[in-house]
């Protein structure tokens, strides 16, 4: 830091900096935020970068360019593809989804961890409207295009696969293990699944109830911000029940259910 500013020319790339040191190490975080653990990468910024020469704020210049697609977020029937292109479209979010797609490139080796703090970033730059058209985009008919732009969209492969998948119980306990997803999970899981305690955990006949019971959850606003929160974290990474023991299936299925289904916001 050089003064009040950032050495990095780019307040984008300066802010990408601030949001993967406060990721990895919490003491920084406590350094450059002033508000509690809700605080915005905005707010983690504060008036360290200059965003350009005018001096209006990212979060200005973000609302006005990605005011006509929050507008368009309510428009039904629009596919993956669709929303892909009208990103691309604006300058501001066309900006960020190429930030994020240089990250996790298919072109090179994956970093797991780089692209996850990535997509994290990128989802968490815009506005809940435009975040929640790209987190719920889908393909309607068989489009290759459209799966491609739907597995760019949701951090495909890099931010969700690893080879071999982990069971869906491991991808819990490694989540718990970590402050930034443990929070996370503990936000999703109090918005979205109320009804599922860890009480639960160790109760097969609480389990097979809320498994045969269709698990229905919130869906309300808060449960979709929450959902989309966990966008870039181990939550999203895909996981498996296969080759788990018959004990251990009921849980790993309700699990897998709770990360995975999208049932609940249909």
């Amino acid at each position: 830091v050089l003064g009040n500013r950032c050495k990095a020319e780019d307040a984008i790339g300066c802010n990408r900096i601030i949001q993967v040191l406060a990721d990895e190490y919490p003491e920084f975080k406590n350094c450059v935020c002033t508000t509690d653990d809700l605080c915005s990468i905005m707010t983690l910024l504060g008036k360290q970068c200059s965003l350009d020469k005018d001096n209006i704020s990212t979060e200005t210049k973000l609302q006005w360019s990605l005011s006509a697609l929050s507008k368009q977020a309510y428009t039904a029937n629009r596919t993956c593809l669709d929303v892909n292109k009208e990103c691309v479209e604006d300058e501001v979010c066309n900006k960020q989804l190429s930030l994020y797609l240089k990250v996790c490139s298919v072109n090179k080796k994956c970093n797991m961890g780089e692209c996850q703090a990535a997509i994290r970033f990128f989802y968490q730059n815009m506005p809940f409207e435009v975040a929640q058209m790209m987190t719920f985009c889908d393909c309607i008919q068989p489009d290759e295009s459209c799966h491609r732009a739907r597995e760019l969209l949701h951090g495909k492969p890099c931010a969700v696969t690893a080879v071999p998948p982990p069971s869906c119980l491991n991808i819990i306990h490694v989540c718990e293990e970590n402050e930034l997803c443990r929070k996370k999970y503990t936000t999703f899981r109090s918005k979205c699944w109320r009804h599922v305690t860890k009480k639960c955990y160790d109760d097969e006949a609480c389990l097979e109830t809320l498994i045969k019971g269709d698990m229905p959850c919130s869906a309300n606003a808060d449960c979709k911000e929450a959902y989309i929160s966990n966008w870039g974290t181990m939550l999203r990474v895909e996981c498996t029940c296969q080759n788990l023991l018959p004990t251990e299936q009921p849980l790993c299925k309700l699990f897998h259910h709770m990360l995975h289904s999208k049932s609940c916001f249909s």
